[in-house]
């Protein structure tokens, strides 16, 4: 019996190949729908940044932006309805880290992050906030960022850069800003905030 040519091989383990990456993003898929399946490997660590988040996402009233997203709405808000990538390549982008971690996890070797690794893209908050209304300050208000148009352009600041997700900011935060950190992206236009951010 004549033995299977190497480039049959080939064919057979590049095919063997991509079904295994089509079922395992078929399979995660329906796993991560469930935040269980998320806190199972982040909250086992032992190391308070995914615990702390899990105990601030589900604290009233609110105290942090991801908090009150889930208080906002009528359905539950997952992990995955913000961290799953919105665009075919954020998608990759999240299947190739779940892939790692899940790799050194099985390998007991994983380590639970202390920060964001691959911070959110404003596509993933655009899912639900496509635009913003520009619109003339109220009596008396003072004008809000997203109230002027120019601000509503490609300026390179990213929606994470001043709304912070999951950091403790207070319920009276407006639109849970920490200041320092969104004067640091003023000043990027802005001498005169220069001095507050430094």
């Amino acid at each position: 019996m004549a033995r299977p040519h190497r480039a049959g091989w080939l064919v057979v383990v590049t095919a063997a190949g991509v079904a295994a990456v089509a079922t395992g993003w078929l399979v995660t898929d329906h796993l991560e729908q469930d935040d269980d399946f998320c806190n199972a490997c982040h909250l086992d660590s032992g190391v308070a940044l995914h615990r702390d988040i899990r105990l601030d996402f589900d604290e009233t009233p609110a105290m942090s932006l991801a908090a009150a997203h889930a208080a906002a709405r009528d359905e539950p808000v997952r992990c995955i309805d913000c961290h799953g990538g919105v665009s075919f390549a954020g998608r990759v982008r999240v299947k190739a880290l779940a892939a790692k971690d899940a790799f050194f996890y099985v390998a007991g070797r994983f380590e639970e992050p202390d920060h964001m690794r691959w911070p959110l893209w404003d596509e993933d908050c655009a899912q639900c906030h496509p635009s913003f209304e520009e619109s003339e300050p109220r009596g008396g208000e003072a004008t809000r960022f997203h109230q002027l148009g120019v601000h509503n352009v490609d300026l390179g600041v990213h929606c994470v850069e001043c709304h912070l997700s999951h950091e403790r900011v207070g319920g009276d935060a407006p639109y849970h800003l920490q200041v320092t950190q969104a004067r640091a992206q003023c000043a990027r236009c802005h001498a005169e905030f220069e001095e507050d951010a430094g």
